[in-house]
């Protein structure tokens, strides 16, 4: 399997993931709209921090399921912990190295409405 390699905006935070870039998705919750995330969900043992787990801030809102990570330096978002499926790793493929995420395939998914998109996400 591939390993994909990404960071923070300043470089802080850096990990690896292994896999295909497959069942992507855009949110348009409150949150996940703002940071433009594009979501690749990994299992922990594919997911790897190579760098600066320990300067991480973590955000909650809501009902404080979601783990959102972020860099204390740049505020970037580089993966967190999903509400959706929080036993997986949420990597921002945005913050991969080399891959252009407008161009990767992607599924809606509603997150204004969390609780219809994850009835709609079952199909």
């Amino acid at each position: 399997m591939p390993i994909q390699r990404g960071s923070c905006h300043c470089g802080a935070v850096r990990f690896e993931a292994e896999g295909e870039l497959q069942g992507l998705e855009v949110c348009n919750c409150s949150y996940c709209a703002r940071a433009g995330f594009v979501h690749w969900y990994v299992a922990p043992e594919r997911f790897r921090v190579l760098a600066g787990e320990d300067t991480l801030v973590d955000y909650q809102f809501g009902t404080h399921t979601s783990h959102n990570l972020f860099c204390p330096t740049c505020g970037v978002t580089p993966f967190r912990r999903a509400r959706s499926d929080p036993r997986q790793i949420d990597v921002n493929v945005r913050c991969l190295e080399g891959v252009d995420a407008d161009a990767l395939p992607t599924r809606p998914f509603d997150g204004r409405d969390w609780e219809q998109g994850m009835r709609n996400r079952q199909r």
